[in-house]
C-alpha cells in the first residue's frame, strides 16, 4: 500500500512542484501528466520521502487551511530559509508558524525543539512557551527558549 497526499490547486501545479522541490531538500518531481492544452495537469513529487500529487483542478477548487503540510526542521536558519521561500511572491504569514504559499497551500514550519519546549514537565514553563508561540508568526527559537527559561 502507498499513501499519497493529493492536492487540487486551481492552477500552477507545475510551478508549485518546482517551488516545493527547490525549497525542501532531498525532493524531486517524479512525474507529470499533460492536460488537453499540453500543460501539466497532474504533477507527482517526492518531498523528502513524502509522496505528493498536485492537480490543476481549475476554478472553484481552491486549497484551504483545512489541509496543510508540516515541516519539522532543525535550527532557526532552516526555519528562516523555508519561511522566506514559501512566503515569497505572494505567500502570506500566519500565526504560530503557519503560512500560506502563493498557490494557497498551508504549511507549518516547526523547529524540532518546539515539542520539547512545549512539553516541559513544568506547567509554568510549558505555558510560557505556549503564550510566546501564540504571539509569533514565524517561529523564533531563541524567544521560545527565553520564555521557557523565564517560566
Amino acid at each position: 500500500m502507498t499513501v499519497t497526499t493529493f492536492l487540487w490547486l486551481e492552477s500552477g501545479a507545475d510551478e508549485a512542484a518546482a517551488l516545493y522541490t527547490a525549497a525542501i531538500p532531498n525532493s524531486r518531481v517524479t512525474g507529470s501528466t499533460p492536460g488537453p492544452d499540453g500543460r501539466a495537469f497532474i504533477v507527482t513529487l517526492d518531498l523528502d520521502g513524502h509522496a505528493v500529487t498536485l492537480m490543476n483542478g481549475g476554478p472553484g477548487h481552491p486549497l484551504t487551511d483545512a489541509a496543510s503540510l508540516q515541516l519539522s526542521v532543525h535550527g532557526q536558519a532552516e526555519v528562516d530559509r523555508l519561511w522566506a521561500a514559501l512566503t515569497a511572491d505572494g505567500g502570506t504569514p500566519g500565526p504560530c508558524g503557519w503560512l500560506t504559499d502563493r498557490f494557497g497551500l498551508s504549511w507549518q514550519v516547526v523547529p524540532d525543539e518546539l515539542p520539547e519546549l512545549m512539553g516541559s514537565p513544568e506547567p509554568a514553563r510549558a505555558g510560557a512557551v505556549a503564550t510566546a508561540l501564540r504571539g509569533m508568526s514565524k517561529i523564533d527559537i531563541a524567544a521560545l527558549r527565553a520564555a521557557h527559561d523565564r517560566g
